[in-house]
């Protein structure tokens, strides 16, 4: 695992430090400065930077807007959608130097691509001694949602129940409505061979258990900003959760009223010299950060 570790990272060191991007303002609608942007994030009180998962460059470009707070004298807390609640103790042993990164990613159970994507992040806010969130629901807990709907908690124990949102909230609204959309584009095989009513049924319970991912990930955000007087929080997650205002940013809303929350949403393209909005996009985060795939 270290070996593993080391040679990713002597990989990742001989990249170039430059990465291609053009940062868009759609309030304004005008392109504008990365650094222009930064200098507005320093100001919210919770950013979502909402990536595609799979993209080199996206996961550079995050640890460029904190490299970019960290300039301007920010102290950002990170929230990270790839590290669930459950394993926080094991997160906050590891930044305070109490365990090796080993043991670390050992228990914690880090997406497949965290040394190349997700480490720089970790590892900047260990540096700074800035706090990280583990904010995501356990994933056996979203399964059991997709599988059973509702009901799926209605047996657990204190302990597992408290990795969970209190508070979840699924209405059938405009994000069911693109959840619809996005889920039928990849259809679970044998589908057809089910009634309408069925896939209905289905659907709804795969929605749940995206609702109560993006709840437990909003609650964890508002803990955060709750509990410190400092700002902003910055979020990370895939851009499906924060795009448009829905999913994981309609719930943080609900429970933080009045304070300034900021969308930013990267997107890999083939040619970022005729990257450009088209209508929807302008509606999908307050600054698109467009890269080379």
């Amino acid at each position: 695992m270290i070996w593993l570790l080391s040679v990713l990272l002597a990989l990742q060191s001989s990249a170039p430090a430059y990465v291609p991007q053009r940062t868009y303002d759609t309030a304004r609608q005008t392109f504008s400065d990365f650094e222009t942007m930064v200098a507005d994030l320093a100001k919210a009180d919770v950013i979502f930077v909402g990536e595609q998962h799979d993209d080199p460059n996206t996961h550079r470009l995050e640890a460029a807007i904190l490299g970019g707070l960290r300039r301007r004298g920010v102290k950002p807390v990170v929230s990270l959608e790839m590290f669930e609640r459950d394993v926080q103790s094991l997160l906050d042993a590891y930044l305070a130097g109490n365990s090796s990164e080993e043991e670390f990613l050992k228990a914690s159970r880090p997406w497949p691509r965290y040394a190349t994507d997700y480490r720089p992040i970790v590892e900047m806010a260990k540096s700074e001694r800035w706090t990280v969130v583990a904010s995501n629901v356990p994933r056996r807990h979203a399964s059991s949602a997709a599988k059973t709907g509702k009901s799926a908690f209605d047996a657990l124990g204190p302990d597992d129940r408290a990795s969970i949102a209190r508070d979840v909230q699924c209405p059938l609204d405009a994000y069911f409505d693109r959840f619809s959309i996005t889920m039928g584009e990849h259809p679970v095989p044998g589908s057809e061979k089910v009634s309408a009513a069925e896939q209905r049924a289905t659907m709804e319970r795969y929605y749940f258990s995206q609702c109560v991912k993006d709840e437990t990930m909003a609650e964890a955000i508002v803990a955060a900003a709750n509990g410190r007087a400092a700002r902003p929080i910055v979020h990370f997650n895939g851009a499906f959760h924060s795009d448009f205002g829905q999913g994981t940013v309609q719930r943080v809303r609900r429970r933080l009223e009045g304070r300034r929350i900021v969308l930013v949403t990267i997107l890999p393209v083939n040619d970022i010299d005729r990257a450009a909005p088209n209508a929807e996009d302008l509606r999908r985060a307050d600054y698109l950060v467009y890269t080379v795939k």
